[in-house]
């Protein structure tokens, strides 16, 4: 029934979706329905749950058997999340065009937040950079890219896009900002 939702909520607007659409596309009996869901929009939490709860595990991957990470000996192979996005790329693709799942992003930038903060120790040589403001930074960062992605239709595969941002990551520290010529344009006066 999760897949038949979202097959259906690629036509029309979910509001507008009703129980009897999903259980025709889904092939089932209305009675499957009300055995497993009150309503439609507990498909959609279930949905939008197993979506976060796979997003979490792939994001752990890389570490999740290590006491320490250092991303100088990381691989991209060892980089998950942009496989986890490719395989439910057509729930990230609806998120990307609908108003169903505002919100969505935000909640995904919130979850990478927890998850930085909950496995990783910040270890900052610069004690006035606030902790809470970079997790931010780079959970928002994540999210962007990944939205990014969706946003181009898959351009590039997962393994680029994971190459992309173990390179981002090894080289923040050494981004500078350009030399830029202004030029002065004068206005002629009439």
């Amino acid at each position: 029934m999760k897949r038949a939702l979202l097959s259906l909520m690629k036509k029309k607007d979910f509001k507008s979706i009703s129980i009897t659409e999903i259980v025709h596309e889904a092939d089932v009996n209305r009675g499957t329905f009300y055995k497993n869901y009150v309503y439609k929009e507990d498909i959609l939490d279930e949905i939008i749950c197993d979506v976060t709860n796979d997003l979490i595990m792939s994001f752990r991957e890389p570490y999740k058997d290590l006491e320490k990470i250092d991303v100088r000996y990381l691989t991209s192979k060892a980089i998950k999340i942009f496989e986890h996005v490719e395989t439910h790329a057509s729930f990230y693709t609806l998120i990307a065009s609908s108003t169903n799942f505002a919100g969505f992003e935000n909640k995904l930038c919130q979850e990478i937040k927890q998850l930085l903060f909950n496995d990783f120790a910040y270890s900052l040589s610069n004690q006035t950079i606030d902790i809470n403001i970079l997790a931010s930074y780079h959970s928002y960062a994540l999210v962007g890219m990944i939205m990014e992605w969706v946003h181009t239709d898959y351009q590039y595969s997962s393994e680029y896009m994971a190459e992309q941002l173990l390179e981002i990551i090894r080289n923040s520290q050494r981004i500078s900002i350009k030399e830029i010529s202004v030029e002065v344009v004068e206005k002629k006066s009439n």
